[in-house]
């Protein structure tokens, strides 16, 4: 299925273009405060020898603001913004005065220890960073066409084709996403140096022989690294008593389990973390560190993409298969175990303890892409929608400059939506996702042309002479989506339309004629959440399109109430309430007169009702107790954004 630029894609009206206001006019602004009051920003500046200071921030800091200048670029590619330019233009000046001549960017190293390069790379993230580095450099030029950037984005490719490219396992990154940047650069410059890279780094993952003790050397080292920073961080307090000692905000809260952290040297030491315990392809269990898992498996599927004999794809499906069905939530969060923040044991998925961190839902985002794209099954285009609307959107608040890191189903208090963190990959990341949305509606390959997901928009014109579709859709509140097909004369297309999981009857119309249904998916496995994607089915529509053809489809959105599994302790018995594509939850703002952790809930008396909206727009069910006291669920992404609460997703019958 071929990709469609997110700048082809215009989307014109509704919730989605609502949420891509807020992030390109608030959140990729506020971001930028964020950097430069956290000391970001400033760390460049004074690599570059333009201020006096102390560099902050964790080793891996300069990726949070290469990229904020990759989210900036794609929302640039879709909307200019002078403003936006000027930041971005300020931001790569420095990026150029601080890279090395042989392509290196790394302050941690340049600032603290200068001569020293790739010490601790499963540890302190540089590949990571250089990797975040490239991709800002690709958005960038795809944005505006210029070079300056993409030229600072090869030179540190380069440089990591010398270094690594003959290089052992032992040399393979720590945090998997250098492999995503190197294939995306090859794309648009046809290097196949930068291509072989990425094919080496995954082809060496797992090969580490006693990765455990290669492990703990590196942790020793990292550790007394860390001792020499903070010995010169007082120092430099000392010399300059009237300086703030530290600019970096406090990290998220997150309730940990009994045991979490034996478990947590065990996971390291044994390289599932890495996802260095096996070859990539032998790896049939998701584990280890979420966000790493989804990247890896998502510069697999690129690779399975520009050469389908690179890999199994059977084996990448069986993943995702044991991912849905036993360790994933209901709102599709993924990593369960705080600490770790990964993936727990089969259907460990305590409710309070859900890590279930932002980035995680959007590295399965970009993994779902690569599987639809590569099979055209409508399974991983359902999942995509169904984290959007949970797990992904629940990030960023509903201003645009609020987030929350991890995302509990259950939460009684100490979580609460922050301007920023000290950890803060998740904002740009958010923004990036956002910005690209478009690239993810529509899809084609020949005469078949895909409906991936139903947002409201206009195709790309370049498809087929000129055939193109402008979609109008009102969900996620009703389930009305109307396509007008346009082209310039009369010819045939397969048009692929996903019936969505979540849907209860479907009625599809062409010019007001109706359309039998093809027959749904059944038989699923049973879900640990509940949640079963493998329920979406497909539609195709084969005709001789002429102009102005109307597609009409109707989704009834009945309230449904998922079970877990019985094997998912901590919620058994209870049941989440979703509508349509989203999964909603009690806040205790909104219900002063329940326990919303202990409350039984009447399921008859469930009703969605739009006359009870928050934060402009948007609708709530509201239904009453088992004892008759009126219970007001919101949708999960949308709970933390009037002030501290309580909140729960798992209720009782």
């Amino acid at each position: 299925m071929q990709e469609f630029p997110a700048d082809q894609i215009h989307i014109t009206e509704g919730f989605w273009q609502q949420r891509q206001t807020i992030n390109a006019k608030k959140a990729i602004f506020h971001q930028w405060v964020m950097l430069e009051a956290s000391g970001c920003i400033d760390n460049f500046r004074i690599a570059a020898g333009e201020k006096d200071g102390f560099r902050e921030g964790w080793f891996f800091a300069d990726s949070d603001a290469t990229k904020w200048l990759d989210a900036a670029s794609r929302i640039e590619r879709i909307e200019h913004d002078e403003e936006l330019c000027r930041l971005m233009d300020e931001l790569i000046r420095l990026l150029g005065k601080v890279q090395a001549d042989d392509g290196y960017l790394f302050t941690y190293n340049q600032l603290h220890f200068p001569g020293q390069r790739w010490v601790n790379l499963q540890i302190e993230h540089e590949l990571y960073c250089h990797g975040h580095l490239i991709e800002a450099g690709v958005s960038h030029y795809e944005a505006t066409g210029r070079e300056d950037m993409l030229t600072i984005a090869k030179k540190a490719a380069d440089l990591l084709v010398r270094d690594f490219l003959a290089a052992g396992p032992q040399s393979t990154p720590g945090h998997e996403e250098v492999e995503i940047a190197l294939l995306r650069l090859w794309k648009i410059t046809s290097d196949n140096r930068y291509k072989a890279l990425a094919e080496h780094f995954l082809d060496n993952r797992g090969k580490t022989k006693r990765f455990g003790i290669h492990l703990m050397r590196q942790l020793a080292s990292n550790t007394e690294r860390g001792k020499t920073v903070e010995k010169a961080r007082i120092d430099h307090a000392t010399r300059h008593p009237g300086a703030i000692h530290s600019r970096v905000p406090a990290a998220n809260q997150a309730k940990k389990p009994r045991l979490i952290q034996p478990r947590y040297f065990l996971n390291t030491l044994s390289g599932k973390f890495f996802q260095q315990h096996k070859t990539v392809g032998e790896q049939t269990v998701p584990v280890g560190h979420a966000v790493r898992f989804g990247y890896l498996q998502t510069a697999q599927g690129m690779r399975l993409g520009a050469d389908p004999d690179s890999g199994n794809l059977k084996t990448m499906e069986a993943v995702w298969e044991r991912m849905v069905n036993r360790r994933m939530d209901v709102t599709g969060g993924v990593g369960a175990l705080p600490l770790i923040e990964g993936f727990g044991r089969d259907y460990e998925l305590d409710p309070e303890c859900a890590y279930n961190e932002t980035c995680a839902a959007i590295a399965s985002l970009l993994w779902n892409w690569q599987l639809t794209q590569l099979t055209g099954k409508m399974k991983f285009a359902d999942l995509f929608e169904w984290q959007l609307y949970n797990a992904v959107l629940v990030g960023m608040g509903w201003n645009g400059d609020t987030y929350l890191y991890n995302n509990p189903t259950r939460c009684r208090g100490g979580i609460t939506r922050q301007p920023w963190y000290s950890v803060p990959c998740c904002p740009s990341n958010l923004s990036r996702t956002f910005a690209d949305l478009g690239k993810y509606i529509y899809g084609a390959d020949g005469q078949d042309f895909w409906v991936n997901q139903y947002i409201s928009s206009v195709s790309p014109l370049s498809y087929l002479n000129g055939f193109h579709i402008e979609l109008q859709s009102e969900l996620p509140w009703r389930g009305t989506v109307y396509m007008t097909v346009h082209t310039p004369h009369s010819q045939t297309c397969n048009i692929h339309l996903r019936l969505p999981s979540w849907a209860g009857g479907i009625r599809i119309a062409i010019n007001d004629q109706d359309l039998p249904l093809l027959p749904v998916p059944t038989g699923a496995e049973t879900t640990a959440s509940g949640v079963s994607p493998q329920k979406a089915g497909e539609q195709i529509l084969s005709r001789e399109w002429q102009d102005g053809d109307l597609i009409q489809m109707n989704f009834d959105l009945p309230i449904r109430v998922l079970e877990p599994d019985q094997k998912v302790r901590g919620v058994r018995g209870r049941i989440a309430v979703t509508r349509g594509p989203l999964v909603y939850c009690l806040e205790s703002v909104d219900n002063p007169e329940i326990d919303i952790f202990n409350c039984r809930i009447d399921e008859s008396s469930l009703h969605f009702d739009e006359t009870k909206a928050i934060l402009d727009g948007v609708s709530t069910i509201c239904g009453s107790t088992i004892d008759e006291k009126e219970a007001r669920f919101i949708p999960y992404a949308c709970w933390g954004n009037r002030g501290p609460s309580g909140m729960n997703v798992w209720v009782g019958r």
